[in-house]
C-alpha cells in the first residue's frame, strides 16, 4: 500500500516509538489519528508536527482497555476521515508483575492495555477494512513474547498473544488485510537506567549499540508498503536475540 493519502491511526501514537512511528507515516503522506491515554500535553505536539509536514491529524484520548472508549476514537476517526487504512497497534504498559503476588492489579493493567487493546481497536477497524477491500495492521511486539523476562510476566504474556494475534488476524482477514508484527529490539532506554546499564544492553547486541525509535518506523513503513508480506514476525533488535552466542565464544 502506498501511504500518501491513506488514513493511520496508531495508538500510544503520542510518545516515544509511537511518535516516531506517527511522524513517519506522515511524512509518507499519510493523514494520522493519534490515539493516547494521559499524555495530552505530548499530544498536541505530536499532533502540530505531523501537520506541520502538511497532512491532516487528529489527536483523541482513548484508554484502549475499556471498549465503550476504543468504539468512540474509531467513530471519531472514520467520521473526520471516512476510514483507517492503516493500524499501528503500539501501545502497552511496560511494568514490572512479578510472580507469584498478592496483588494482581499490575496483570490486570498490563494485559488489559497489551491484549485486551489491540483486539478491541482491531475489532473495530477490521470491518471497515474488510468493506472497502484493502487494509495493514502492524502490530508492535517486543522480544519478551519470544522469551521469559524476570517479574515481567504480564508484559511478555501480552507481547505473546499480540504475535499468536497477528498470525489470527493475517488468517482471518486475508486476502484483503495484511497483518504483520515487529519484535523491537533496545531502542530507547528507562529513564532509570544508568549509563553503566545502557552500555551493558549494548554490548548485548550484534551491534554493539541501541537502535532508535525511527529504525522501528522504517519497519513499520515497509511493512505497510511489503503487499506480499502478510502474517510475518521482523525483529528489529540489533542482533540482540543471538548476542548471548557470539559473547559466549569471545
Amino acid at each position: 500500500m502506498n501511504p500518501t493519502g491513506k488514513t493511520a491511526l496508531v495508538t500510544g501514537g503520542a510518545v516515544r516509538v509511537g511518535k516516531a512511528i506517527t511522524l513517519a507515516l506522515a511524512a509518507a503522506g499519510a493523514n494520522v489519528v493519534i490515539n493516547y491515554n494521559s499524555s495530552s500535553q505530548a499530544a498536541e505536539e505530536t499532533l502540530a508536527e505531523a501537520r506541520a509536514l502538511g497532512v491532516q491529524a487528529l489527536a483523541v484520548q482513548a484508554d484502549i482497555s475499556d471498549l465503550a472508549q476504543v468504539e468512540s476514537m474509531v467513530e471519531q476517526a472514520e467520521q473526520q476521515f471516512g476510514g483507517i487504512d492503516i493500524l499501528v497497534n503500539s501501545a502497552s504498559l511496560y511494568k514490572q508483575s512479578p510472580f507469584p503476588t498478592g496483588d494482581h492489579r499490575a496483570w490486570h493493567l498490563v494485559t488489559g492495555i497489551g491484549i485486551d487493546g489491540p483486539y478491541y481497536v482491531t475489532n473495530a477497524i477490521a470491518p471497515g477494512m474488510l468493506g472497502r477491500g484493502e487494509g495493514v495492521i502492524v502490530n508492535i511486539a517486543d522480544l519478551s513474547g519470544l522469551e521469559p523476562w524476570p517479574n515481567y510476566l504480564a508484559h511478555a504474556v501480552s507481547k505473546a498473544a499480540l504475535m499468536a494475534m497477528n498470525r489470527q488476524w493475517a488468517l482471518e482477514l486475508a486476502p484483503a488485510v495484511r497483518v504483520n508484527a515487529i519484535a523491537p529490539g533496545p531502542v530507547l532506554a528507562p529513564i532509570e537506567y544508568s549509563p553503566e546499564v545502557v552500555e551493558s544492553v549494548a554490548n548485548m547486541t550484534l551491534l554493539k549499540r541501541w537502535g532508535t525509535p525511527e529504525d522501528i518506523a522504517e519497519a513499520v513503513l515497509f511493512f505497510v508498503r511489503a503487499d506480499y508480506v502478510t502474517g510475518e514476525l521482523l525483529a528489529v533488535d540489533g542482533g540482540e536475540r543471538f548476542g548471548h552466542r557470539k559473547h559466549g565464544y569471545e
